[in-house]
């Protein structure tokens, strides 16, 4: 480590002498260590990939979602229909494009949700301490006693299958989790200098936990949510396969999944890409939120 710091000193020393002015922060230096991770920044753009296709399926979709023609039913991958048809005459490659919404958007949603509720908890939690921190905690180890899968089947259930409901269930599922994160991130700098320095100065409870910790403390969140966001992608396509989330016709690639079941032997490309789809979603926010870890590690650094 001295040896490391050395050099970064030696280098900092040299470009000081030359003239040039030195920028440097942790969010930079962070950057140029995600930015040599080859699998994060393959990652990356397959997740840039995938949300563009969530913002304009109307301009890159071939035709419209829910076009149904009986007369071009289970029609193979060929020229005029790179995915092949469904069961009703609708193009798959539209399909599978506007389901990129429906995917992209539950999974995004619903993390934001539980972020923001989760982290409250969590920062509330690890600032206050004590009897609050007990109660608080008690409560989330309630919930993550029930598998998150299964508690928000019976959310889901509970509530109806639409697409506000489906990302109600995830978020309520994944609460607990983001408030142990943040929990562990604020109580890590509850002692730095900095933050004694501002409660001395007269800052709020409030001020101190949202303008000076939380800001101090994204570097896990950001990791964890990354990572959430894939398994909410998960959840949400297990639950739509199930019929407890999005219904037809609305494309869904976990209800694309369900409704092509009952034809696999026969047409197997109606399942196949709708679960590469998962499948390259699912592995390129895993392999982002990994390379993002690395990157924001203070170990890591080079």
């Amino acid at each position: 480590m001295a040896k490391i710091q050395t050099e970064y000193t030696l280098k900092q020393e040299k470009r000081r002498s030359s003239g040039k002015r030195v920028k440097s922060s942790p969010w930079r230096d962070a950057w140029k260590r995600l930015s040599r991770n080859k699998s994060a920044m393959v990652s990356l753009a397959i997740i840039i990939f995938f949300v563009i296709l969530a913002i304009f399926p109307q301009y890159i979709a071939p035709e419209g979602y829910d076009n149904q023609n009986y007369s071009r039913a289970f029609i193979f991958p060929c020229k005029e229909f790179p995915l092949g048809t469904d069961q009703f005459g609708r193009d798959m490659l539209s399909r599978l494009i506007w389901g990129t919404r429906m995917s992209i958007t539950v999974g995004v949603v619903s993390v934001l949700a539980s972020l923001v509720l989760g982290g409250v908890i969590g920062a509330i939690a690890g600032f206050y301490g004590g009897r609050v921190d007990n109660i608080l905690m008690r409560i989330m180890d309630i919930i993550l006693a029930i598998p998150s899968m299964l508690l928000a089947i019976a959310i889901a259930a509970a509530l109806g299958g639409s697409l506000m409901n489906l990302m109600l269930a995830i978020s309520i599922s994944s609460i607990p989790s983001y408030a142990r994160v943040v929990r562990g991130s604020v109580m890590t700098v509850k002692g730095v200098d900095f933050v004694e320095a501002t409660r001395a100065v007269g800052a709020s409870n409030s001020r101190l936990i949202f303008r000076h910790m939380l800001p101090n403390a994204l570097a896990p969140i950001i990791v964890q949510a990354t990572l959430g966001i894939a398994s909410a992608i998960i959840c949400a396509c297990g639950l739509s396969y199930l019929g407890m989330g999005i219904q037809p016709p609305t494309p869904e690639w976990g209800s694309m999944l369900s409704s092509a079941r009952q034809y696999i032997r026969n047409y197997p490309y109606l399942v196949i890409y709708p679960g590469l789809a998962i499948m390259i979603s699912v592995a390129a926010f895993n392999l982002f939120g990994d390379g993002l870890r690395d990157a924001l590690d203070p170990r890591m650094k080079r």
